[in-house]
């Protein structure tokens, strides 16, 4: 809303835009979803976490920061992890520096699963999205959500989203 209390309503252009990223982002996260979940048995949130784990020295990630990483609220993360150590993807642990935070770490095997399941993802990725746009719309993509992303984080540090 305005200063004056007026509601600035999306034109038809805006609406369309909005409605269509609305719908191919819900069928794009599904379909992704579900390429992991038949090949693999995996969601595409536990793929993430291995992804972001993987990344970081001895595989391992506190907890709150693997939230953060993700922009998942830290119950989302604790729930997912806590179905991926009962799988034997991940352990957990306190950090070693303090002893009070809690540390997720890839185990062997979670290595192993991600290694087979990203040439799926990133099949999955191309063959829904990468290959259907030209090359300057998907960059375009790509700095559009840096920018919403830059804006909520700066307007929310506070936020479990970070």
């Amino acid at each position: 809303m305005t200063s004056e209390g007026e509601v600035r309503w999306l034109d038809d252009g805006q609406q369309r835009s909005w409605r269509a990223l609305m719908m191919g982002m819900t069928l794009l996260l599904e379909r992704l979803d579900d390429d992991l979940s038949r090949e693999f048995g995996m969601s595409l949130t536990e793929y993430e976490v291995l992804v972001r784990l993987s990344e970081r020295p001895g595989r391992a990630m506190r907890m709150a920061q693997l939230a953060d990483a993700m922009a998942h609220s830290r119950s989302r993360v604790t729930h997912t992890v806590a179905r991926m150590e009962g799988a034997g993807y991940v352990t957990r642990g306190t950090t070693p520096e303090d002893g009070r935070g809690v540390v997720a770490t890839m185990t062997p095997e979670g290595y192993d699963l991600l290694v087979r399941a990203a040439p799926c993802h990133v099949e999955s990725v191309r063959r829904n999205m990468v290959d259907l746009v030209d090359p300057d719309d998907f960059a375009a993509v790509g700095r559009v959500f840096d920018r919403v992303a830059d804006h909520l984080v700066a307007r929310h540090p506070e936020s479990e989203l970070r």
